[in-house]
């Protein structure tokens, strides 16, 4: 079975995946003229300014939502496999990947609150690449092959966040935990899989009260302590900066010829942990109350950079400064060992590499610390991809119209993501890993391509907010205006609003 799943997997991470992500947010940052820098004070503000309803959370529990998703194993367990097989220089292809993946995430998250709707059985605010697929194309010639296209992502979604993403989470918790405490894994994951029943029972609303509860605690914390680490080895950080750019560019000695790998292990990485291109960002984006899709665009954009630039690199710098990393060849364990660092014998590619570091920087406090970071940061990602799932079953769900068949299909779903933690905590890493990957690959390649093509109103709604921003009102969205059509619930809600007399003209 993990010939298979390698086989697969090395099918779907080709270069090429590799190409299309740089090359998809090369592109977009041009088409937006670099807005992940030049729209940084419109991120800041839409996070702090956004409102909630009965129908939608707020832009700020969105983010956390997003950021849940995005902030797990890959932000710890992940940047520690890319520095092994790839050199200190992935971690430079993940910061780049990153900035480039920023403008990619305002697209994707922008095209989902132009093609939201409301779910007919919750009243929630539904939305995401298999929404926009279909919708984008509704009234054209290519409408039955947008539908298709829509419903294989959507399965390929669900089965992604509902059974293979879900094992990694809990697979690296369950990890931690027995190096940490000698927990054993299948009291891990008997413990995750009751208290994720409990949670996403509660639908949307828990989940994002629960998100904005512990995302922002944890990550504050992380960053905290690696600023104490880098503070601690205060003298090691401009070689620690010139390590990562010297290894990025094949100049670094000790990982000469590393360059092809630097660059497959950092995008993957950086890709599996920012999330942007992937399609899972729009499904959490579609779900906020705003007056005009850019803001929210704005809004997941700045993830990307929580995520990779600050997260990851926490993890990076507490890696390297500490020298606590080894490095193989072959891009597999079993390859000989081109740099050994001062890791202890025994301790295997993953959070092991951040748990000695911090060990150096104060003994004893690494296995407890970074097993309780996991815990927290692999759990809210398990929830996040519970409520990508539920998003992309009530897409299908809209051809069932019998109440209670939806039902049953919901709480089967949740029944699937619960069984999936536990077998994923029981299970060998190698294989969580493998399906982690092919069920990132696998959405990325559909999302990417999607939205390529689909990127026209996404840009429009920006420079319509500009436009209105640089006169001076507070954006509202008006598709007509644009030329937009098939955005549904923007068209309510304009009309709604003249009726009551509070749309600005």
């Amino acid at each position: 079975m993990e010939g298979i799943l390698t086989t697969l997997n090395d099918l779907i991470w080709s270069n090429w995946l590799v190409y299309l992500c740089l090359g998809a947010g090369a592109y977009f940052t041009l088409a937006t003229v670099f807005l992940q820098i030049r729209c940084i004070p419109d991120m800041i503000k839409q996070i702090s300014q956004g409102e909630k309803s009965e129908a939608g959370i707020s832009s700020f529990q969105s983010l956390m939502i997003s950021l849940a998703g995005r902030v797990g194993v890959g932000n710890i367990a992940g940047v520690a496999t890319a520095i092994a097989f790839g050199g200190p220089g992935a971690v430079f292809w993940m910061w780049t990947v990153a900035l480039l993946g920023s403008s990619t995430s305002f697209i994707e998250c922008t095209l989902a609150q132009i093609y939201k709707e409301k779910d007919r059985d919750t009243g929630e605010y539904r939305g995401g690449p298999a929404y926009y697929i279909e919708k984008a194309y509704k009234h054209t010639a290519a409408r039955p092959f947008a539908l298709v296209y829509a419903i294989v992502f959507a399965v390929s979604m669900i089965l992604a966040t509902s059974y293979f993403l879900p094992g990694i989470q809990a697979n690296g918790v369950a990890a931690a935990m027995e190096n940490a405490w000698s927990v054993p894994t299948w009291v891990s994951a008997a413990g995750m899989s009751l208290l994720l029943a409990v949670i996403i029972i509660g639908g949307v609303k828990r989940i994002a009260t629960f998100a904005s509860m512990v995302v922002p605690f944890m990550a504050v914390i992380y960053i905290f302590v690696a600023i104490a680490v880098l503070f601690t080895n205060a003298s090691q950080v401009p070689e620690v900066f010139g390590l990562i750019f010297r290894s990025a560019f094949d100049k670094e000695a000790a990982f000469s010829g590393l360059l092809g790998a630097a660059i497959m292990w950092g995008v993957k990485r950086g890709i599996y942990s920012n999330e942007a291109g992937q399609g899972t960002g729009p499904q959490s984006a579609a779900a906020a109350e705003v007056s005009h899709p850019a803001k929210q665009g704005f809004v997941q954009a700045f993830a990307v950079y929580v995520d990779t630039l600050f997260i990851c690199s926490a993890t990076a710098f507490i890696i390297i400064s500490t020298d606590m990393y080894k490095v193989f060849e072959g891009e597999s364990e079993d390859g000989a060992v081109r740099y050994a660092g001062s890791l202890p014998d025994g301790v295997p590619v993953g959070p092991g590499f951040v748990q000695e570091g911090l060990n150096s920087f104060a003994a004893g406090i690494g296995p407890s610390f970074v097993a309780l970071a996991i815990m927290f940061f692999a759990f809210t990602t398990v929830l996040a991809y519970y409520y990508m799932s539920e998003v992309n079953f009530a897409y299908l769900n809209r051809w069932v119209h019998n109440d209670t068949a939806r039902r049953v299909i919901i709480w089967a779903l949740r029944v699937l993501i619960v069984v999936s933690v536990f077998i994923g905590a029981t299970s060998t890493p190698g294989s969580a890993w493998a399906l982690g990957d092919i069920g990132v690959g696998t959405t990325a390649w559909l999302n990417i391509v999607a939205i390529l093509v689909l990127q026209r109103p996404a840009l429009q709604c920006l420079w319509d907010y500009r436009r209105q921003k640089k006169a001076g009102h507070d954006p509202q969205f008006d598709p007509e205006a644009l030329g937009i059509r098939n955005a549904d619930f923007w068209e309510q809600r304009k009309a709604d609003m003249v009726a009551a007399g509070t749309w600005r003209s």
